[in-house]
């Protein structure tokens, strides 16, 4: 994902990141084999290792302003990627941020060997009928992530989720499919996981952010810093609210959402959730010159 930084100066994140964890993670985004990429705590340094360097690339293009109404209005990130807007905004350490998140994986890692679940995608499907499908399972089967109109997931235990889904069925959803993930992410059974990132965070430096970060389970636009001891632990096992995260970015004036990283993800949920704005991916060198002098931008 990052072979095309390789080059490049923003590099120096890596090195940091490697620095930091006292291990080599180049060969981590740039040439390991895929079975590599499917451990948890791999896969998420990876996301995380190769945003950082777009970003880092991407800041200075952003920094210099013309007129009062131009820059930043607020970050935010999809679940892992709230780390990575946390560290963008200033409120955590690049080192640090690294850190968290090696460990945000190995705890969520844990809670998920602890408590097997699973998750699926209910596509068509109204943030309603979620709710109303995990009734068939009160106890096992909860929404996880809303990300866009007609794009719900929910997760829980094997048979909460299978319970779930077929009440989906019955109730209207168009169409289900399980997603292959190794946990019930963003529900009570990553509990344990929080409580872990709760000592995790309490000695962490925390910093006010240059602009507000939208958090995932409320979709407000935070503009302090001690409130992420909270959130921050309590966001792996609560929901992702991406489409209210949308629209609180646009009410706060945005026009442009900036994919940082590799991958389109976000990109494709702000099409459906924020169709007036206009979208653009920050993955390789090449797309930074494309940016305008002073986008309005996330």
């Amino acid at each position: 994902m990052a072979l095309p930084w390789r080059d490049h100066p923003a590099w120096r994140v890596i090195e940091a990141a490697e620095a930091a964890l006292d291990e080599p993670l180049g060969e981590l985004v740039t040439t390991a084999p895929a079975e590599a990429l499917t451990r948890t705590r791999e896969a998420q340094l990876a996301v995380l290792l190769t945003s950082l360097v777009a970003w880092t690339a991407l800041e200075p293009a952003l920094a210099s302003p013309v007129g009062p109404d131009d820059g930043i209005v607020a970050f935010a990130g999809h679940s892992l990627g709230q780390v990575t807007a946390l560290i963008a905004a200033g409120v955590i350490g690049v080192e640090e941020g690294v850190r968290f998140a090696a460990r945000r994986a190995e705890l969520t890692q844990a809670a998920a060997d602890a408590h097997p679940g699973k998750m699926a995608a209910l596509l068509g499907a109204t943030p309603e009928q979620a709710e109303q499908a995990c009734t068939a399972a009160p106890d096992g089967c909860w929404v996880a992530n809303d990300n866009a109109p007609g794009q719900v997931v929910i997760a829980g235990t094997p048979e909460g989720v299978e319970k779930g889904t077929a009440h989906a069925q019955e109730i209207g959803v168009r169409r289900v499919t399980a997603l292959n993930v190794g946990g019930a992410f963003h529900t009570p059974l990553m509990l344990d996981a929080t409580a872990g990132l709760e000592v995790e965070v309490a000695g962490m430096a925390l910093a006010l952010p240059s602009a507000p970060v939208v958090s995932n389970d409320d979709a407000v636009a935070h503009a302090d810093a001690e409130g992420w001891r909270v959130r921050l632990p309590r966001h792996v096992s609560v929901p992702v609210r991406w489409r209210s995260t949308m629209e609180t970015l646009t009410g706060l004036g945005a026009t442009t959402f900036l994919e940082v990283g590799h991958g389109s993800m976000l990109a494709a949920l702000a099409k459906r959730g924020a169709p007036g704005v206009t979208v653009r991916n920050i993955a390789t060198p090449d797309d930074i010159p494309a940016i305008p002098a002073a986008p309005e931008v996330h």
